[in-house]
């Protein structure tokens, strides 16, 4: 059904519909001429044929020295014109005559003649002149119609011509009939030309309007294929590409704006995030510090302790804290900046293997005084791709976490730290293992968020902030490189992966 009106509503459809309509209003002009009109245009013809030879006769008999034969030449009008002619001459007697019985009826005529005012009525008369009469008669024997010239000619001889006339009416309808049939012809053939010139007009049309379906669902991929021909759908077909082409455009450009637009407002809201969670981190960290420092100030100023020493011990708390307080901000800082992604790395290349054994190298002391053993299981030389300052802080921070953790396993203290490559991946992984105690399943996955201990009591005397392992996390998710920890058999081992270079 929505074909059908589509259909309907096509060119193809209208054209052939206005083709109708022409050829049927054509067709009714035709039949209004014929019906009025003809029978008026068929009698003046006929008269002015019969003036003519009117004219042609009197010339032969007013020219005595033509070497014209007369008879012969009516003889010829006569038949070429299916004319019927009768002369006589000015006593009545014939001169010509090309059929008899139109003769006989002379003498009835030459009675019409003397009472033609009476007789005849102003619609019998076609014309009339001091020389000829034209008239419309019939013939009382068959009822035929005739058209008959009476006219005298300048030698004195009277001329009558006779012409048959068949029925008005019965031309008219064949005239008609005929109408119908060019008519009819004409709506096929058309119908038919419509139909292929149609296709061939309605083809870039269709066209232009897929192109435009396109464009209203922001699809601007199609172009129209401009043609040599320079009309007006070639010309709507340009402009349609240039309209697509600059929305195109447009509407790439506001994408871009849209989504820089978006960034501006993720980064906004990241900036007002940020600022909510170090606010809120920075209150709860920094309560026990600022209760210790505030203790510590009011017994200096009330002088609990007059002693110098005991005073010298208050102030040492009071800077510890100070310290620890500083510390404690500048790694919620860091942390924050790479978390939210407003940090940028200074990635070069660099040998991992002299990174991790100088961070070694550092804790020796701290090594021999709590009696720890450090196995180094590294090559020569590892190249990777990375910021070295972050990666040492990640290194770093998983040397103290170990040093802090670790525990004598058959009498032993034992750190190990193993860098080795990951051929399948590209990756280099640097792993940091120590003897203790192992954390719980339900841990591994809770120690890399902030401020998170193990020791749920959270124990200042442990040493730490919680921050570390947040940082490290931090670091390595804007690698996009892995991280992790796992319970060995007597341990724990943390571990990180780097992009490896030549």
């Amino acid at each position: 059904m929505g074909k059908l009106k589509n259909g309907l509503k096509s060119i193809r459809f209208k054209l052939f519909i206005t083709l109708c309509i022409a050829v049927i209003v054509i067709i009714a002009f035709l039949i209004i001429l014929n019906n009025f009109v003809l029978e008026a245009f068929y009698l003046y013809s006929k008269q002015k044929d019969l003036m003519n030879v009117y004219e042609n006769i009197n010339l032969y008999y007013t020219n005595p020295n033509s070497n014209i034969d007369i008879e012969l030449e009516l003889e010829k009008v006569a038949v070429n014109n299916d004319f019927d002619i009768i002369i006589k001459s000015d006593s009545g007697i014939n001169v010509y005559t090309s059929n008899k019985d139109f003769s006989s009826t002379i003498g009835k005529i030459n009675e019409i003649e003397t009472s033609v005012s009476s007789w005849f009525s102003p619609k019998t008369v076609l014309y009339k002149d001091d020389n000829i009469i034209i008239r419309r008669t019939q013939d009382s024997k068959n009822g035929l119609n005739f058209i008959l010239l009476s006219g005298t000619l300048d030698n004195g001889y009277v001329l009558y011509i006779r012409i048959p006339i068949s029925s008005i009416r019965e031309s008219v309808k064949i005239s008609n009939n005929f109408s119908y049939l060019i008519g009819g012809m004409a709506i096929i053939i058309g119908g038919i030309v419509v139909l292929v010139i149609s296709r061939e007009f309605t083809k870039p049309i269709m066209e232009l309007n897929d192109i435009a379906k396109r464009m209203s669902k922001l699809d601007f991929s199609k172009k129209y294929r401009i043609s040599d021909t320079d009309d007006e759908i070639n010309e709507l077909g340009k402009n349609m590409n240039t309209v697509s082409e600059k929305l195109e455009k447009t509407i790439e450009q506001l994408k871009e704006n849209n989504i820089e637009l978006e960034k501006d407002i993720e980064r906004k809201s990241k900036i007002d995030e940020m600022r909510k969670q170090f606010i809120s981190d920075v209150s709860h960290e920094l309560k026990t510090p600022i209760a210790i420092i505030q203790g510590y100030a009011e017994g200096l100023k009330e002088n609990v302790n007059t002693d110098s020493e005991s005073r010298d011990f208050y102030a040492e708390v009071i800077l510890d804290e100070a310290n620890k307080m500083d510390r404690l901000v500048k790694q919620l800082l860091e942390l924050m900046k790479l978390e939210y992604g407003k940090r940028e790395f200074n990635n070069q290349k660099f040998n991992i293997v002299e990174l991790v054994q100088e961070v070694a190298r550092k804790g020796n002391i701290m090594y021999e005084e709590q009696n720890i053993k450090i196995e180094l299981d590294v090559p020569d030389k590892i190249y990777v791709f990375a910021d070295d300052f972050y990666i040492e802080q990640v290194v770093t921070n998983y040397f103290t976490n170990a040093m802090k953790h670790v525990k004598a396993v058959n009498g032993q203290k034992k750190i190990k730290i193993t860098i080795k490559e990951l051929e399948e991946t590209n990756k280099v992984r640097v792993s940091i293992y120590n003897t203790g105690d192992k954390i719980k399943e339900e841990n591994l996955s809770r120690i890399w968020n902030r401020f998170y201990k193990v020791d749920s009591s959270r124990n200042r005397s442990a040493g730490g902030s919680g921050i570390g392992l947040s940082l490290v996390k931090a670091i390595m998710v804007n690698y996009n490189n892995d991280y992790g920890v796992f319970n060995t058999e007597d341990g724990v081992e943390f571990y990180f992966e780097l992009d490896k270079v030549q």
